[in-house]
């Protein structure tokens, strides 16, 4: 499994901010976010080859119980499902941070973080034409998004980046067809920087109180700016 970093730290982002979590980062992707803040985990994909021995042994280094694993996109990764299984049974907390393009398939999860790309993610047309086509024609695919729904404990996040992107999120709620309670769509303002999220805060914030979503600020980009294995 190609390996970008794994570190231990604070989850950032979603229902768990705040908790001491050990990160693998997989690399690879199959989508291309024109605002990505993992390019070497995606646009440009680094990492070493590492054995799902090797890996766990590096998580079991760290004193968390919690163990987060993201991208790039992790259920691209070959052997995901049998790292996050062995993981569980070492009783880790596993989160798998994931753009919902590919489905569960009963992979071990005790917590779905999943993120689903908008318009505002797409790469430019004329710099990345054959990224732009296939990142839009996988980033939504609403019948992926209702079986992570239907298999067990979920958050939606969504990068926002200006006040008209809400409509898009309701239309795509909608689209799902399943009882979606506010409380679990946790939209996050677009930013790299700690002036871009307060920047866009109190629009969104004032968008989550009249909407009833909640709104997620990333913590990580507030303690440790948009650092690599932090």
């Amino acid at each position: 499994m190609l390996i970008s970093e794994i570190f231990h730290s604070i989850q950032g982002e979603g229902e768990l901010t705040g908790v001491p979590s050990v990160f693998v980062r997989t690399s690879g992707c199959n989508l291309r976010c024109a605002w990505c803040d993992t390019p070497y985990a995606s646009w440009q994909p680094e990492g070493k080859p590492w054995t799902i021995d090797a890996i766990i042994g590096e998580v079991l280094r760290y004193p968390s119980l919690h163990v987060v694993l993201t991208g790039g996109e992790p259920m691209v990764a070959p052997g995901i499902a049998d790292l996050a299984a062995g993981l569980k049974l070492l009783g880790r907390h596993v989160t798998i941070e994931t753009a919902a393009t590919v489905a569960p398939a009963g992979v071990a999860c005790d917590l779905a973080s999943l993120s689903p790309k908008l318009l505002n993610s797409a790469p430019d047309p004329l710099q990345h034409t054959a990224w732009r086509r296939k990142h839009e024609a996988l980033r939504w695919q609403p019948e992926v998004v209702r079986a992570w729904l239907d298999a067990g404990p979920w958050q939606l996040k969504f990068v926002v980046a200006q006040p008209e992107d809400v409509e898009e999120i309701e239309g795509m709620l909608a689209q799902l067809r399943r009882d979606v309670p506010r409380h679990k769509v946790l939209l996050m303002p677009e930013g790299t920087t700690a002036g871009a999220l307060r920047a866009r805060a109190p629009w969104l914030s004032e968008l989550c109180k009249q909407r009833g979503f909640r709104y997620a600020h990333r913590l990580q980009i507030e303690l440790y700016g948009n650092t690599r294995g932090a």
